[in-house]
Parts: C-alpha cells; structure tokens; sequence
C-alpha cells in the first residue's frame, strides 16, 4: 500500500493531476472496468445546481425508514472527508478508504486522476463490497462527464439549474441544462424537481426515452394548512408532513424525492409511513443550521454554505422566515470561480455588518477582491452596511459575534470551507 494514513493519501491525491476539475469519461472508465464495472442493485443519481444535498439527505432517511441498507456518495465534505462516504448513514471507516484508495491505485496503471475521480472510484469500489439494496449517488460538477456519471443510474434527479461553474458547464442555463441532463437514461426514470427548468433539460430526456417526471406537470406539490401534499396524476394527494430541512423550497425537493422513490417502488417499495418518517428524519449540516447561543446574551449562530446566486436568494427567504429580533451580521468567505455579486444581491438588504475573510481552499478569492465586491456593490444597494476584511475566517467570526448583541444573528456563508472553518473555531467540529 503506498500510505497507511488517510491524511498522506489525501495530500498525494492532490498532486496527481496537474489541474483540480478536468471534466471527462475516459480516464476513470477503464479503472472502474478493471475494479468491476457495474454496480449489481438500484442506483439513484442526483444532480442539479442546488438541493442535491438535500435530495440525497432526504432519500437516504426514507430508504433507511423503510428498513433498506443504504450506500451514499455526496460531495465536498464539511469537516472529514469520510463524510462523502457512508453506509446506513455512517461514515466509511478510515481503515477501509485507505484500502480502496490502494485498489483504485493499483487498478489505474499510469493513468492519473483528479482528486474527484480517485474519491468516486474509491466510493464505487466500497459500495460493491458492502452490497446495500440501494446506492445513492451525487453528481460533484455537472453531469454528462462528471465521474459519477460512470454509472448508469436506475433513476435519475436533476433537482434545479442555475448559473454555477460557467468556466466547465456553459455560460447560459440552456448549455448548464444539457450537461445536467447527461445523468439520465433511456427508457428509466427522469426526474426533473423544478417547475420552470430550462426547456433543453426536459426536451434532451424525452429524446432520448427517458421516462420524464417533472414537478408541476407529471407530479405535482402543494402547501397545505399543517403540511402539505404530494399528487401525482389520477391518484388521491398523499398528507405529509414538512421536512425536516429548513425552507419552503425544501416541498419541491421532497416532492421530486418521492417521485423517485415511486418510479422505483416495484423494486423497492416504500410505505407512506416510511415516508413521513424518512423525511422528519433528514440531516444535513451546513443548511440553514441553527446554533443558538449557550448564553442569552449570545448571539444566535446560523451556518449555510450558499455559494452561488440560487442558494443565496433561498437564504435570504429563510432569514426572512426565521425570528431574529436584532441585527444580523455576516461572515463571508467564497471561492475565486462564484459570481460575488450574485450571491450578494438577495442578501446586501438584510445585513448590518459583512465580515469579510478567505477561506482555507487553494481556489479562494482573496479577502482584498472580495472586499472590493461587498464594498462596490454596497455602495450601490446597501451605504450604511459596514464591511470589514480580516485575516481568517476564526477572526472574522469573533469580530462579528463580538460586535454583536442579544437577539442579534451571525451568519456564516459563502462555501462549504468557509462553514467548516466557522465550526472548527467555534469549537463545534
């Protein structure tokens, strides 16, 4: 084996290749042929821009009320790397990724690959030696040639599409839609969880035969008194309760979560009691978490890893939505690829105070380029706002909960690296 510690892997995998995204097939499918090449039980997929983690959090809770042992790959990590790997919800023990690590070495020859690839060929090898009745996998970049697509899924989700990753995926929602759209197959199930998706999205997966489900026309989704309904065509609405996960965009995930799981019910069949268990049940840290603070005083501590425009609009609808009786105050760090002013648009109004930091990640934007962002577009929206630079995310969380009073809010936004450094100086990883 060529380490022994998770850590040395990791670091080595980093060096691999010389670039960190190289979007394509064929490098990864000659090493997964060699490491088996097919996954021998039902495999869901899901892609999309936003709420594929939540997506996944949500099929996995059901699939294991419903009694069923479940594997799960999603990606990045928040605090460990054997996060993206789990079975029955429980992370991949140490030990055992670095022995995949060692077959998946073994397996590529000459070939090298990007951290992505060796973690996903790495997850695919685990998963045929734990044998679960269901696999669950998250698409990492795009679609068509993510890694992940090495699988041909027995049902599909692409939950929403927006402008994220333009440099590999296109600049218009209609290109990033067509690569989306590669996870799908012919004659499976094809769930599309948003109700205005770019027309190429759905157009691509009826031409190739998918079998096409989209929210609002093959099924549909709506907010009831105490819960709400989920109705698919010529069937009685089925009660539920809200979803665990926080935000009222959460019901169209859960919705395009049970259309999955009723595309593949004659192989996995699911009772509704399952389903209002599984959904009650879903965990996802880093998504609208709520800490509050140990001491009335203290402000209450709210952690989400929006990162593009699409998921800062959905955090600023549920701070909007959340009891915060004083001011809010921000800890931001995002990497170098995300358009800033995107993110910040939604958010400037619901500011006092932006504290401004880089985070621990190779493609981080420095805190000088995005204080002239915050700043600029500041000035344009919200001039009474203060923004402040510091020299790491630990010291920009201490100033903003410094700075701030009883009933006032922190929030923590802008990549899961920023998140992670946020609980780590906190005390809380």
């Amino acid at each position: 084996m060529r380490f022994s510690q998770l850590d040395a892997w990791l670091r080595w995998q980093e060096t691999l290749y010389p670039r960190s995204v190289e979007l394509g097939l064929d490098r990864v499918r000659p090493v997964w042929d060699r490491l088996g090449g097919r996954l021998p039980f039902p495999v869901v997929t899901v892609g999309g821009t936003n709420g594929k983690g939540s997506c996944v959090a949500m099929l996995e809770a059901v699939y294991r009320a419903a009694g069923y042992r479940t594997a799960c790959y999603s990606s990045p990590h928040l605090l460990h790397y054997t996060e993206r790997i789990r079975c029955n919800a429980v992370p991949v023990e140490e030990g055992a990724l670095c022995q995949a690590f060692d077959r998946v070495d073994r397996a590529r020859g000459e070939r090298r690959l990007t951290f992505f690839e060796f973690g996903t060929l790495a997850a695919l090898d685990l998963f045929l030696r734990w044998s679960p009745d269901v696999a669950i996998l998250e698409v990492g970049l795009g679609g068509r040639l993510d890694a992940v697509n090495l699988v041909d899924a027995d049902a599909a989700l692409v939950t929403t599409i927006a402008r994220d990753h333009m440099a590999w995926l296109g600049e218009t929602l209609d290109a990033i839609a067509r690569e989306k759209a590669g996870i799908f197959r012919p004659g499976r199930p094809a769930v599309i969880g948003s109700r205005d998706a770019p027309a190429p999205l759905r157009e691509l997966a009826l031409g190739m035969g998918a079998k096409v489900h989209q929210l609002g026309r093959e099924f549909h989704a709506y907010r009831t008194g105490q819960g709400w309904h989920w109705q698919v065509p010529g069937a009685a609405p089925l009660a539920l309760p809200f979803p665990s996960l926080r935000g009222a965009f959460q019901v169209d995930n859960a919705a395009a979560v049970l259309m999955v799981i009723s595309a593949l019910t004659q192989r996995l069949p699911v009772p509704v009691q399952a389903m209002r268990q599984g959904l009650q049940r879903a965990v996802l840290p880093g998504r609208f978490q709520v800490l509050p603070g140990p001491h009335p005083d203290d402000p209450t501590l709210i952690l989400d890893v929006a990162h593009n425009g699409q998921a800062a609009e959905s955090l600023a609808s549920n701070l909007r939505g959340f009891p915060c009786p004083g001011e809010r105050h921000a800890v931001l760090a995002v990497l170098g690829d995300k358009a800033v002013d995107e993110i910040l648009e939604p958010l400037l109004p619901l500011f006092a105070t932006w504290h401004l930091a880089q985070a621990e990640d190779r493609r981080a934007l420095p805190v000088a380029d995005l204080a002239a962002a915050v700043t600029a577009a500041r000035d344009r929206t919200a001039p009474t706002a203060a923004v402040l630079s510091h020299g790491s995310i630990a010291e920009a969380l201490a100033a903003a909960k410094g700075g701030a009073r009883r009933g006032d809010c922190v929030v923590v936004l802008g990549s899961f690296t920023t998140v992670e450094g946020a609980l780590r100086a906190a005390g809380l990883a």
